[in-house]
């Protein structure tokens, strides 16, 4: 099927867009008029054998298989109220009470990062965004080396090299997943990772196992994680292309869940499908609970950026509803935050409380959990001392590891951008 036309590009939010460029058309998939064809891709080589009942006012971010058909318009999206909307017209919870302290630099000198992961030892490995390197940081001296660079990374707009995550069975096969732009896609790739060989080939060849995600100078989503079933799950934007996310026969505006191979995973709320749930407009946040419960930040487009739980097969609104709608068939967020607050990036989950790292709004917020609801409102921290922040990790007993993004061509750069903060948390 060929697709008729195309949706017209909404308006990216202020400070959505990674470079002012706002005028800039998306791209979706190989060409505007193909449709594109997700498909799960496997190599059989070596490398088979070697990672709120509460009111958040959060800032706006673009942040950002199957045959696909052309993006359907769908309705526009609610308009916000003029105050600030909670999750309960009846109870607005109190402000969370919470502390954090910054305990050290652990680096300083990155440019560009954008997906962070922690080896079992203990280090980091960090990527950029725009030149597709990846650096290791040593936690204890901060001292970084280079592992290498993900062969077929194209940076434009909000692309290039996104997500990291390591396999759930790293200890034998050292694999490293990868989510990146390339020039006709967004794809997802694995390579051998090994420490012992020289600095800056450390990296194997890349084994692709999905294609085809479509991409855009904006809303490329990006972020990879393995979740406690062992199966991998990606965000993945619209691309600027906003009915996209309602078409769940595109691998565009979704949250994906795939075997390690990059097939549908067994439990999907279709059968060979990738999509896990539906109607996103840009998520970059994902990460479990003590109960396995899947949470995930989205990037709003003017009103309401949010934090959600995600149900497999659920539809969370996008571009019919944006924010706490109340709206039959669609979910609503756990917390919202207006989008000058926010642009909520890489989220934590540690001690019960969901770490949000904002972007335009230069803050790390705290959503102290119960349940599947939120026990306090959002507390924010940081506020513009370190400017635009990008990922957060948990890293054990009271402590977060925090990755700031003013080297991004949004930011404003400070000696030292970008740096790699430990935290003291409670």
């Amino acid at each position: 099927m060929r697709r008729s036309g195309r949706a017209a590009q909404e308006p990216c939010a202020a400070g959505e867009l990674e470079r002012p460029d706002a005028g800039v058309r998306p791209q979706n998939g190989p060409s505007a008029s193909t449709p594109a064809k997700g498909t799960p891709t496997v190599r059989r080589t070596t490398v088979a054998t070697a990672l709120a009942a509460a009111v958040l006012v959060l800032a706006a971010g673009c942040s950002s298989g199957p045959a696909q058909p052309r993006g359907q318009g769908a309705g526009s999206a609610t308009k916000a109220p003029p105050a600030a909307s909670a999750a309960s017209p009846k109870a607005q919870l109190p402000p969370a009470k919470g502390s954090v302290k910054v305990a050290r630099t652990v680096t300083d000198g990155l440019k560009s990062p954008w997906g962070v992961v922690a080896l079992p030892e203990g280090a980091l490995l960090v990527g950029s965004r725009d030149d597709g390197s990846v650096v290791r940081v040593d936690t204890a001296t901060g001292r970084k080396t280079s592992v290498g660079s993900v062969p077929g990374v194209a940076h434009q707009g909000e692309g290039g090299l996104l997500g990291l995550a390591l396999s759930p069975t790293y200890a034998s096969d050292h694999l490293l997943y990868a989510y990146f732009t390339t020039e006709s896609d967004n794809r997802i790739a694995r390579m051998i990772y090994d420490p012992q060989r020289p600095e800056g080939q450390q990296l194997g060849a890349p084994d692709t196992i999905l294609r085809s995600i479509p991409k855009g100078s904006v809303h490329n989503g990006g972020r990879i994680a393995f979740g406690p079933d062992r199966m991998l799950y990606a965000g993945t934007g619209e691309t600027g292309e906003r009915g996209l996310a309602q078409d769940k026969k595109s691998l565009a505006g979704k949250i994906l869940r795939m075997t390690p191979d990059g097939q549908p995973a067994y439990g999907n709320p279709e059968a060979d499908s990738l999509v896990y749930s539906y109607g996103h407009r840009n998520v970059q946040g994902l990460a479990w609970d003590g109960e396995n419960r899947l949470w995930a930040a989205e990037f709003g487009q003017d009103t309401w950026d949010e934090l959600n739980l995600i149900e497999p097969g659920r539809n969370y609104g996008w571009p019919v509803v944006e924010g706490r709608a109340g709206k039959a068939g669609y979910v609503d967020p756990v917390a919202q935050w207006r989008t000058s607050e926010a642009s909520p990036s890489g989220i934590a989950i540690q001690d019960g409380s969901v770490w949000i790292a904002a972007l335009r709004g230069e803050r790390l917020w705290r959503v102290p959990l119960d349940g599947t609801k939120a026990l306090a409102g959002p507390e924010a921290f940081l506020g513009g001392q370190y400017g635009r922040l990008r990922t957060v990790l948990a890293a054990g007993g009271g402590k977060l590891w925090l990755l700031t993004n003013n080297t991004d061509s949004r930011g404003t750069p400070r000696p030292g951008d970008d740096r790699v903060l430990e935290l003291d948390v409670t």
